[in-house]
Order: C-alpha cells, then structure tokens, then sequence
C-alpha cells in the first residue's frame, strides 16, 4: 500500500477514547477515504477493521502484541499486526460505512483487555447495525465476558464472535499471556468464551485466531483444528509477524516452508475431509508426511484458495475480511493472500510446498461433507 496526503484530524489518545472515537486499520481508512492512498495491486477490499482505543491502551501483555501494555512507546504509536491504526469520530466512521455500504463486506470490532470494553462494544456494535446491513463481527477479550454479555452482543446484531486464542498450547499461552509482567489471562476463561459463544451464536459463527510461530509444532496446530472442526467452530489462521520492541522482537517470522504447509494441511483436513491421521509428525511434532491422493492435492495448490486470507465471509459467502499486510510487508511474497493466487504466486506457493517430498499416496476423503467446514470459511466458491 502507498498513501499520500493525510485528511485526519491531529488528535491524541488522551483526548479522544471509546466510543466516542475508535482506531481502524489502515487499509479501512482508504477504503473509506479517511486517508488518501491504494493497494500496490488493486483488489476489491470490504472489510472494514475497527479496535477500542483508550488513554491506558489494552492491560494486557501478550508477548508477541504490538498493542502489549509494556511494550515501549506511547499507546497511539503502537501498531497492530504491524499495521498502522488510524484515530476516527465513531459516528463519522458510521456515517462513511453508510456511504460506501454497497462495497462494504464484512465490520468487524476488536476488542481490547480493559474495564470499558464491553459497554463501549455494546454501544459501538448498535451503531453500526442500527445504520448499515453489513455483518458485524466481534473479536472479543474474554476476560472482560460471560454468558449474558454474549448474548446482548448478539441481541444488538453481531452475527459472528472471534476469540484470539492465538497461543494453541496450554503451557504457551500460560508463558507468552499469563506468566508475564502485567499477564493474568487464563486458559480456561477463553475456552469457556467459546463454548459459550458456540452456544450462543451457533454453528460455524464462532472463530478462534490461531498463530503459526510462537513455539508450537504443527502436531500442535492440527490439534487444535481438529478440535474447532469438530465443535463447528472456525479455525482462523495467522502467522507470527514480529513486532519491533515487542518481548518476542527480535524473533524469527516463521519460515515461509513450514507457512505454506500449515496452510495446505489446514484446508485437507477441514475442507477436503483428509483424517487426522493421514498427516504424519517427527519427534518434535513437524509435519513431514500428508498421506493422501497426489492428484486431490494438486487440485488444492492449483485452486489457490488454501493459501487465501482466513476470514469471516460476506453475507454470500465470499471472501469478507481479508486483512492486507497483516502478515507480510510489500516487499515480501504474501503469506496468506487477500486475492486468488494465480500464475507466478501459485508457482511460489508449489515451490515452497515441495510436494514431492511431502506427499505420499493415501486414502481420498473419510470426513462426509457435512461434517466438513463450509466453504463460507470465507472462500469465493466459482
């Protein structure tokens, strides 16, 4: 992306908090001409990212967040996913999402660890449906939720509850969220969230982010979609993109080999209905082997949508929120691609999958397609 003039106000974080104002990601800004700029390649783009903003920012911190409370700066220079979040009047952001409603796809707030959270949620969520049809997602901080607060964000018309989970392991998210300096998040709270939105919203409207890079191993990463798939629930992925004086900074990205086959494994397990036990795991838990037919592999890579953004779909079921940049920078190859990959991109992607050392042959399908996710797993289905 490149941008060019700045048509938003100067403002500072002190004086401009939930609900009143909110951060939104830059790539919203342009597509609601807050700010003047375009995409280094052009796309349709319609999904509209907002994030709580306050004085103190979020009280939590996550070791690998560019929004962690001990993470030097102040609060309105912190990114998120590396991406820069611009400060906006809510109700004039309501009115832009009214203006250009016919291009939007997909809204979605994000929550942050903090006291006013829920209420302005609320509050801000009301707005929003009140004025525009576009669906609305929440990404919510499930320390701040019960039961009754779910269910009052679906009373106001959110269609579809996020839940950063990021951390798939119990003893990593205890290390990278809890056993910190200004940590306290639990395991179990978050998990409980989730049934409870599960219960709450229903089928396939609960999702849970899930981060490739902060020390699991792929055994690790199946896992835990497996479980998902098997409650209905989507597994959103990420990939770890270090943010610059973060407590995991100076980290490595995660190789781009090991990204791809997440990826590709991810999709046969959940959309394909390849068994879990047809992948195949070293002693540290890397994949090394998928045992599945060659020919229902290569449909996969050549059809691209394995390697597209993870996102909560449009109301037809199309892509809806497709985060440009939030894993990769323009000068490097995307990670998770908020276009169909095509021509030159797919070559990279097969380059970096090398499927002659990981795929055998093996059994086709075992999961019914019913008991798969649906392809409104935010994937154009042509």
């Amino acid at each position: 992306m490149s941008a060019s003039t700045v048509e938003l106000p100067q403002t500072t974080q002190t004086e401009h908090q939930s609900p009143e104002w909110v951060r939104i990601s830059y790539a919203s800004a342009l597509a609601l001409r807050f700010r003047s700029g375009r995409f280094t390649q052009p796309f349709d783009f319609g999904g509209i990212n907002l994030l709580l903003s306050y004085d103190r920012g979020c009280l939590s911190d996550c070791g690998y967040c560019g929004l962690a409370r001990n993470r030097p700066g102040d609060y309105e220079e912190k990114s998120f996913i590396r991406v820069d979040w611009p400060l906006v009047e809510t109700d004039e952001l309501v009115r832009r999402l009214v203006r250009h409603e016919d291009k939007l796809t997909r809204l979605c707030i994000s929550m942050v660890t903090h006291g006013r959270a829920y209420p302005d949620t609320l509050d801000i969520a009301g707005r929003i449906t009140r004025s525009v049809a576009t669906p609305l997602s929440l990404l919510v901080a499930p320390p701040t939720l019960n039961e009754a607060r779910l269910q009052a964000f679906r009373d106001a018309g959110a269609d579809m509850i996020g839940i950063g989970l990021d951390a798939v392991t119990e003893d990593l998210f205890r290390s990278l969220r809890s056993d910190v300096p200004k940590g306290g998040l639990k395991w179990s709270q978050y998990w409980r969230i989730v049934d409870a939105a599960r219960l709450i919203f229903g089928a396939w409207k609960v999702n849970c982010h899930t981060l490739v890079g902060l020390g699991e191993s792929d055994a690790d990463l199946m896992g835990i979609f497996t479980r998902l798939l098997e409650g209905q629930i989507f597994s959103y992925l990420f990939c770890f993109n270090p943010e610059p004086d973060s407590r995991m900074g100076a980290l490595p990205k995660t190789p781009l080999q090991r990204w791809r086959r997440v990826q590709l494994a991810k999709f046969l397990l959940e959309e394909r209905g390849i068994a879990p036990e047809q992948f195949r795991y070293d002693d540290a838990g890397t994949l090394v082997r998928i045992h599945a037919p060659r020919g229902l592999v290569e449909a996969v890579v050549a059809d691209g949508h394995a390697f597209m953004t993870n996102g909560c779909p449009s109301s037809g079921g199309e892509p809806g929120c497709t985060r440009p940049m939030g894993s990769w920078r323009p000068t490097e190859p995307p990670r998770d691609f908020p276009w169909r990959p095509r021509g030159v991109e797919l070559d990279g992607i097969r380059a970096a999958l090398d499927l002659d050392s990981l795929v055998s042959p093996g059994p086709g399908p075992s999961r019914p397609p019913e008991l798969c996710a649906p392809p409104a797993a935010g994937r154009v289905t042509e």
